[in-house]
């Protein structure tokens, strides 16, 4: 028999045929906070891949799945169907609905929103602090908000408050500094329109 090399800390409720990987840490507590006053849960059909680290507080939904080495902090509403790439990092209090994909080395801080099959690229930033280190500025973040159906593309940032509109296209590498409207095709530095959704072709 192998011997298990994850870790379960605390009130953690897993689903049913769930897989963990090697060097898993599931109900890390955050800061202040004692063992079994959190709980966490994980729904069924999941895939934990090793190395990834997942804070007490999460409700997450069935058919979850993240690559090596995610790191997903405390307190954040995960749907169904929602996979995270390796080496992503999800902060605290956010929220992410039904069948988001984000991809590899993905950043989402604090307060952000990602609606239903919204797509989050390779090294895509989402911003939430638009003055960071300026006194007071943990009362005054602003989360991303990612429509649905909306795509942003490998390494764009998007800045504080910023509203993605839905099937929303943000080119690669793009500076987001302002909302972008429902469908809108925006890229560049800063982010301007040049097309809109429809009529993206192959």
């Amino acid at each position: 028999m192998n011997q298990r090399t994850y870790k379960i800390i605390g009130k953690v409720h897993l689903g049913k045929t769930i897989k963990i990987g090697d060097f898993v840490v599931i109900g890390v507590l955050p800061r202040g906070y004692e063992e079994g006053e959190i709980e966490t849960y994980i729904g069924d059909n999941s895939v934990i891949r090793s190395h990834t680290s997942i804070y007490a507080g999460n409700r997450i939904g069935k058919n979850f799945q993240t690559g090596h080495g995610t790191r997903i902090r405390e307190f954040n509403e995960i749907g169904n169907n929602v996979s995270i790439g390796t080496n992503s990092v999800v902060e605290f209090k956010v929220k992410i609905e039904d069948r988001v994909r984000i991809h590899s080395q993905a950043f989402i801080p604090e307060y952000c929103v990602l609606k239903k099959n919204a797509w989050i690229g390779p090294r895509v930033v989402l911003t939430n602090a638009k003055y960071p280190r300026y006194p007071g500025v943990k009362e005054h973040l602003e989360g991303v908000i990612v429509g649905e159906n909306a795509k942003i593309g490998a390494n764009a940032t998007i800045l504080p408050g910023v509203k993605i509109g839905k099937n929303a296209v943000v080119g690669a590498g793009a500076v987001v500094t302002k909302d972008v409207p429902d469908n809108a095709v925006v890229a560049g530095n800063p982010a301007k329109i040049i097309k809109w959704a429809d009529e993206l072709s192959y």
